[in-house]
């Protein structure tokens, strides 16, 4: 049995209700996304802009977000723990995939509120 290193001090249920979480709110997203998409007939910059100008639509992203790397992370953590045998080569791509995974994430606030 591996041992979770990457969650100390929570369960598998813990990782289970994150996860689950995670996804209602990335659907949540998407729906919102499409449907913006689909109830407007011509996406330009200023109806784009408009629709980030919105603070809550920044918190909803930045939530989404949030969400992602989460999900991302207790995914990534699941396929390597199950195939990637040898410790030092998970941990090595455990940190490569966590540092892209906040590089994403900051990237994606600098976007979001243009810092």
């Amino acid at each position: 049995m591996v041992n979770n290193a990457a969650t100390v001090g929570r369960s598998g249920v813990h990782d289970f209700i994150l996860l689950r979480a995670s996804a209602v709110v990335l659907a949540a997203f998407v729906l919102f996304m499409a449907g913006f998409f689909i109830a407007t007939p011509e996406v330009t910059y200023e109806i784009w802009h408009g629709l980030f100008s919105n603070v809550c639509m920044k918190i909803f992203t930045l939530v989404a977000m949030f969400s992602l790397l989460a999900h991302a992370w207790i995914g990534i953590w699941q396929v390597l723990s199950d195939y990637i045998k040898p410790a030092f080569l998970r941990g090595g791509l455990q940190f490569l995939f966590s540092i892209t995974l906040l590089v994403y994430l900051a990237a994606g606030f600098i976007t979001v509120w243009g810092v």
